[in-house]
């Protein structure tokens, strides 16, 4: 299995849901600079990272490549089965980091006047909220058991605490602290220099 990655991308996220799972794989280096390669755009049309590529399996897209890795090789530890009842809830948790988390941090950021209407990620303070309920005072988004939605999740706390968008939230703040202790988390990080 090969990871393209380039360090300060969403690449990160890919490479601590490889170790949480805990398989072999390559890393290959992307120079975002430079043209992609052929393997590189088979695997991501757009040339983006992270792209994996996995015997014939060629994918991109970070919540893409969680549930691929969560539920090829660890369907029951990071990945609800598809038969079980938590399954909808983790789809949902997984995808809210592209599609409400980014979105909102993005309007946000470019001092966009919310909308919450018109967008349908809300706005930041309805996606804060929700995030905040949902977690309540369980440990991670399905209670008790860490997944691959608290990949996607846990990435998007640690990067607004690390830029300020972090709001004064008990909730959050404790769930970063508790993503940043986790060994694949770590060494993920450990590749931005």
């Amino acid at each position: 299995m090969k990871l393209y990655w380039a360090p300060q991308t969403r690449a990160s996220r890919a490479i601590w849901m490889l170790e949480e799972a805990g398989v072999d794989y390559e890393l290959e280096r992307v120079d975002l600079a430079a043209p992609r390669g052929e393997e590189l755009l088979a695997a991501s049309p757009m040339g983006k990272v992270p792209a994996l590529v996995d015997g014939d399996v060629k994918m991109s897209e970070s919540a893409a490549i969680c549930i691929y890795v969560a539920d090829r090789y660890a369907s029951g530890r990071l990945a609800p089965a598809i038969e079980d009842p938590l399954r909808g809830r983790f789809l949902y948790w997984t995808m809210y980091t592209p599609a409400v988390v980014e979105p909102s941090m993005g309007e946000k950021f470019a001092n966009v006047e919310p909308n919450r209407y018109r967008s349908g990620w809300g706005d930041f303070d309805s996606m804060i909220e929700t995030w905040e309920q949902a977690l309540g005072d369980q440990p991670w988004i399905l209670g008790d058991d860490f997944s691959a939605a608290d990949v996607m999740l846990g990435s998007s706390a640690v990067f607004m605490r690390v830029f300020n968008m972090l709001p004064d939230s008990a909730v959050l703040s404790a769930y970063a602290d508790r993503c940043l202790e986790r060994p694949g988390y770590q060494k993920a990080l450990s590749l931005n220099d």
